[in-house]
């Protein structure tokens, strides 16, 4: 039997308030047990689950691992505007003149994670 990715882990310094952060990225929902000052917070979304564990140490380097999110109902440069108004930054604009590309951003932590072109985008290119 295989082995199936549970949750991805995401280390941090406050759990909670990140897990905010993406349930509204993601319109997901934080477990009904999990509170300010909590030490993990698990976000179920319709796509993977995102736990959050707050430790101890900052993040100091770019992440290793990242998310890449396409927006399903919305073009990924509403996509942008709409994460940057939740509190994410521009890290890396990487968008060409024939539409292609990605946009890199960062939560309040400073985690790295890119917004692609949707589907419908893709399609119409």
């Amino acid at each position: 039997m295989t082995s199936l990715v549970r949750h991805i882990t995401i280390d941090c310094s406050d759990a909670y308030a990140l897990g905010l952060f993406w349930a509204g990225v993601l319109e997901g929902t934080l477990a009904e047990d999990d509170f300010p000052g909590d030490p993990e917070a698990l976000l179920t979304t319709k796509g993977a689950d995102l736990l959050f564990v707050t430790v101890p140490d900052t993040k100091t380097v770019k992440n290793r691992v990242h998310l890449d999110l396409q927006p399903q109902d919305r073009t990924r440069d509403e996509e942008v505007e709409r994460l940057l108004a939740l509190g994410a930054t521009v890290v890396g604009d990487h968008r060409k003149p024939d539409g292609a590309g990605w946009v890199t951003m960062a939560d309040p932590e400073g985690n790295e994670f890119c917004v692609e072109r949707s589907a419908a985008e893709r399609k119409s290119a």
